[in-house]
């Protein structure tokens, strides 16, 4: 098994040339951002749901703030034809995927769909499995965008060379496909994913509407997670992420009711900082305005979309006190102070922190109140708020 494994890694490594890679690498230069139909509404979803939400996605401010993907997760399909051709159901879908797509493309957004590397999807729906190319010709055709890769069901399969086929099918297909990873960080994916032409990887089970715990599931080997336990799985992954290459700690719960506004802001912020795809989760036809205002703060998502690709992190830890740093392309630093207690502190960073002098004077900019604070020599404080943030940039 080990040697049949080898070679097929021989064979598609040198499919994966870096001409190829070079091209793939251009389909995602930023962090994606978007929304997946998961995370709010499992499997019950439809056509109508997905027109309705990429009319909201325009309506809301949400494409005018950056989000382009509408994403179709897990059960759209039902069977495969006499020929093996992937079947949408016809009662959810009975347009087709074609006419979605084409839909949602007229509106300026581009469309995604979900697959699975095993016989069977997490939902028990017909997986990829042994038909990688006429998924991959099939999601061409009907001018899919984006593929998400889940990794359930995938019994004694290797995960790189599993989801190098994927890529390579999808490559073949002739339409530019961005290709994001799903396998839970199981098999380090940072390590081996740019090389094996995937475009973001989960580094972490699935996340859950809540702010920290990890809970088992009922059925499986693991768990889900809260927000900052997610955050501590990202420390030390930053040097693996970079333009068309992005560590994925999973989509956004932002607006799903399990968290309060402050943490919502919090997770929003570690995301953008982190450089993360920003993928959200919720109801867009049905959101409060504090949730819209923070899933379209664009001096927030400017920090996630800088140019530079740079992944932040954390430069400081004083118990539940941290401070996280991102170098931005224009020199400056994006800073979130972020305060996990369960009480406000008063939190303090130095420019030697950031890689700065101290006897440097900076401009500081706080980018949730969309303030200037001043120019500041040597350090900067401010008080936080339980599981709260103050973010801002520091410019010299």
């Amino acid at each position: 098994m080990k040697s049949r494994i080898l070679v097929l890694l021989a064979v598609i490594a040198l499919s994966l040339t870096p001409a190829v890679l070079a091209q793939n690498a251009t389909l995602a230069p930023t962090p994606p951002m978007g929304w997946n139909s998961w995370n709010k509404f499992g499997c019950n979803v439809s056509e109508d749901l997905i027109r309705q939400t990429a009319d909201a996605m325009v309506k809301s401010g949400m494409k005018d703030a950056g989000y382009q993907y509408v994403v179709i997760d897990d059960c759209w399909q039902v069977a495969r034809d006499k020929d093996g051709n992937i079947v949408a159901d016809p009662q959810r879908f009975p347009s087709g995927i074609k006419a979605l797509a084409d839909y949602v493309h007229s509106l300026g957004l581009k469309f995604g769909i979900y697959s699975d590397v095993g016989s069977k999807t997490c939902a028990g729906r017909p997986g990829s499995l042994g038909h990688e190319y006429q998924d991959a010709r099939q999601y061409a055709a009907w001018t899919v965008d984006y593929l998400k890769y889940d990794w359930c069901n995938s019994t004694t399969q290797d995960a790189p060379s599993s989801y190098a086929l994927m890529r390579q099918a999808l490559d073949a297909s002739g339409r530019p496909i961005v290709f994001s990873i799903c396998e839970w960080g199981r098999h380090k994916p940072w390590l081996w994913g740019k090389e094996f032409g995937g475009n973001l990887w989960r580094t972490a089970d699935d996340i859950q509407d809540r702010w920290q715990g990890r809970v088992k599931w009922p059925a499986g080997d693991c768990c889900s997670n809260g927000v900052v336990d997610i955050v501590d799985l990202q420390v030390g992954l930053e040097s693996y992420a970079g333009p068309g290459h992005w560590n994925d700690p999973d989509m956004l719960e932002v607006g799903n009711g399990g968290m309060t506004d402050t943490e919502y802001r919090s997770h929003f912020s570690l995301w953008a900082i982190l450089a993360a795809p920003l993928i959200a989760g919720n109801d867009l036809r049905d959101m409060r305005l504090e949730v819209r205002d923070i899933l379209t703060n664009k001096e927030v998502i400017a920090v996630d979309q800088d140019p530079l690709g740079s992944e932040g992190k954390r430069v400081k830890k004083n118990g539940d006190l941290e401070v996280w740093s991102k170098q931005m392309k224009d020199g400056s630093r994006a800073v979130i102070l972020f305060n996990r207690a369960s009480g406000d502190h008063e939190i303090s960073v130095n420019w030697e922190d950031l890689g700065y002098p101290n006897h440097l004077e900076a401009a500081v900019r706080d980018l949730w109140q969309k303030k200037d604070l001043g120019r500041v020599t040597g350090k900067f404080s401010a008080t936080v708020v339980s599981h709260g943030v103050v973010m801002v940039t520091v410019r010299p």
